[in-house]
């Protein structure tokens, strides 16, 4: 790994979820930051907005969209290195707007690949363990093939197959990392561990779920975050694909009942039908091979399952309110 200070980071997706996390850390590593933003209306960065004064003065904010690819490579321009991670990522709104993820997570990553073409950074683009669809065996390696169980996750393997492409056709310095299901502190609240700790946390005695049976390996956002940050500060081979998992899966329904106890309830977990995927949508487990991460970042998780949700209850607790628990339960 080399050193990130002193070196121009390009965050795309920065208001999100995880972006708004790695811009945090890039900047304790001290790196100067340039943040990607969706422009909106009210200037809002999301939740870099939510982030101390000192830390966000140092900024370099831009708004813009990445579906446009002039704004895409000027916002690139005079880089080191970029993480991408703009995409849309709901996979129930991919039902019914597949489209716009076409737009944004295809055509969004074809134009910051360009961009790197042009302006010569290295590039980390984020992936999804949904690519792999309901796995042929388990645990899930790199090169396990891929599948395409929703729009979303679709929208998401041609991406991750453009990066592959111009890897392979113009040498573009691209790794693709794959994280499996992050969680934390500012995650949407549609997200099914804030949906179960948002509920709870309100008193309600019935929390509304989907399906309580699929399987997932589930890991703290910080740990996610540590990954972008090796992968960034690491010159490796173009085109390497590398997962960022636990090795361990749990259940809807076992996550349920770790929340349950964390905060001391008792409740009801019931699956409803409008919240379940189409029969040959809805992937049964995601479990990784976290053994490449481990080769070729040094990267394992240091976050566990318990310990990621207390930490998800406690940023939860002063913003969850019975309105937030109807909402839920529409």
């Amino acid at each position: 790994m080399t050193e990130l200070r002193d070196t121009t980071i390009l965050v795309t997706g920065a208001d999100g979820f995880i972006g708004s996390h790695l811009v945090e850390r890039l900047l304790q590593e001290g790196a100067a930051v340039r943040a990607f933003c969706l422009y909106n209306s009210n200037g809002s960065a999301g939740w870099l907005d939510d982030l101390d004064p000192y830390l966000r003065d140092g900024i370099d904010v831009r708004f813009g969209d990445i579906r446009d690819a002039e704004f895409v490579r000027e916002a690139t321009r005079g880089v080191d290195l970029v993480a991408h991670l703009a995409a849309l990522i709901a996979i129930p709104y991919s039902y019914t707007a597949p489209r716009s993820f076409v737009e944004t997570n295809i055509t969004g990553t074809l134009n910051v690949l360009e961009a790197a073409r042009q302006n010569e950074f290295r590039l980390v683009s984020a992936s999804t363990s949904e690519v792999y669809g309901t796995p042929q065996e388990v645990p899930i390696t790199e090169g396990h093939p891929l599948q395409g169980q929703s729009p979303y996750s679709a929208s998401k393997i041609a991406a991750d197959k453009l990066c592959e492409s111009y890897a392979r056709s113009f040498d573009t310095p691209v790794t693709v990392l794959r994280p499996f299901n992050t969680f934390g502190p500012r995650q949407s609240a549609r997200a099914v561990i804030p949906v179960i700790l948002s509920q709870l946390l309100t008193g309600v005695s019935e929390v509304r779920l989907g399906a309580l049976t699929p399987k997932r390996d589930f890991t703290f956002v910080s740990d996610t975050v540590d990954g972008f940050v090796r992968a960034l500060a690491t010159d490796l081979a173009p085109g390497e694909v590398i997962q960022l998992g636990t090795g361990e899966a749990v259940s809807i329904g076992e996550v349920f009942d770790l929340c349950a106890d964390l905060l001391g309830v008792s409740a009801t977990a019931v699956s409803e039908e409008e919240r379940l995927r189409p029969a040959n949508s809805e992937v049964g487990i995601l479990l990784s091979n976290p053994a490449r991460a481990e080769k070729l970042l040094g990267w394992s998780a240091q976050v566990g399952l318990a310990e990621g949700l207390k930490r998800t209850a406690e940023w939860l607790a002063p913003r969850a309110d019975r309105r937030t628990a109807i909402r839920f339960q529409r």
